[in-house]
């Protein structure tokens, strides 16, 4: 009996979890085929995934009361398929962020409104949080959940919520990993308070070309296998301006480890963009910084890796270079 009270208790938690957040879970028509699932950020902005809105015109909400808002694009980010759109009447119940970032293991609902007869979920575990990952469009996200939730069709832009009904991240099919990926939610909430301030994400660059190599054996103070050779640097860039020179290693960025191409470029984002960061680098065996001023990318996303070539090697020179560095030890 007590098992079975257990059961009936976590069945009705996880049915008030999604009563809860599907308040704040809309449906978005702005795309040419079926509709997607989008979640009030405030009472007047929904926060949604940016491949989901194919179209700058003729976009609408319909809220989870059945009320129908028009609205339109606040900004967007292709780089973390993102976007947030505008309503033209503040009517929308805002989400709830968890408190917490997701954990392993943990249980997690995928929650969408694809269609009007009401709000839809599916169960899982997040079974991995992940570091950087690729866009379909070229883009760069600095973490990502991965969960065994289904996302049934029109999910994408909805919340990935937990046992409270707090948002744990938003999902999408825009990885195109072939598997259930969410982004966190502090990464969410971040991308869209500048898209709905700015309109856009700041993306920066160094203007530098690089691929990874081994760290020369003692010459950092900690555990790191490897970091980026500079092997060419363009006239006129902040690399050049700020000092960098090439046979640099960079292994350091503003006090994050640098291993390789994907977690460079997810440090040139936000507010770092025209400001001045401390670079780590080896120079000569030994380990110096120097300040670079992050300049902002003007081109789109999808063409920014000119400065960055063998991004997708770089994952496998550096998996080779520990198994090569441990036969060693």
């Amino acid at each position: 009996m007590s098992n079975e009270n257990t059961l009936a208790e976590l069945s009705a938690a996880m049915a008030d979890a999604v009563e809860k957040a599907g308040a704040a879970t809309v449906l978005v028509n702005a795309r040419h085929r079926f509709p997607a699932t989008g979640i009030a950020f405030a009472t007047d902005l929904i926060l949604t995934a940016d491949h989901v809105v194919e179209r700058d015109e003729d976009i609408s909400v319909i809220l989870p009361d059945g009320s129908e808002l028009e609205a339109e694009v606040a900004g967007r980010d292709p780089g973390s398929d993102l976007a947030v759109l505008r309503l033209a009447e503040a009517k929308a119940t805002p989400a709830t962020k968890a408190d917490a970032e997701a954990r392993v293991g943990q249980l997690a609902l995928a929650v969408g409104r694809p269609t009007t007869e009401g709000v839809q979920a599916s169960l899982g575990i997040v079974s991995a949080i992940g570091r950087a990952a690729r866009t379909r469009r070229g883009g760069l996200l600095e973490s990502h959940i991965r969960t065994d939730a289904i996302p049934y069709p029109g999910f994408s832009g909805g919340p990935l919520i937990d046992a409270e009904g707090k948002v744990l991240g938003i999902n999408t099919s825009g990885l195109g990993h072939g598997a259930s990926l969410a982004i966190p939610a502090e990464l969410a909430w971040k991308v869209a308070t500048a898209l709905a301030e700015h309109g856009s994400v700041k993306r920066g660059y160094l203007g530098l070309r690089s691929q990874p190599v081994e760290v020369p054996e003692g010459a950092l103070d900690r555990e790191q296998d490897t970091g980026l050779l500079v092997v060419g640097i363009e006239d006129d860039s902040p690399a050049k301006t700020g000092g960098l020179l090439v046979g640099d290693i960079l292994v350091g960025f503003e006090g994050q480890h640098i291993n390789d191409h994907d977690e460079l470029l997810s440090y040139l984002t936000g507010e770092i963009v025209g400001n001045a960061a401390e670079v780590e680098v080896i120079r000569g065996g030994k380990r110096t910084t120097v300040q670079v001023t992050v300049a902002e990318r003007q081109e789109p996303v999808f063409e920014e890796h000119g400065h960055h070539h063998g991004h997708h090697a770089g994952r496998e020179m550096r998996s080779k270079l520990r198994s090569a560095r441990r036969r060693h030890r």
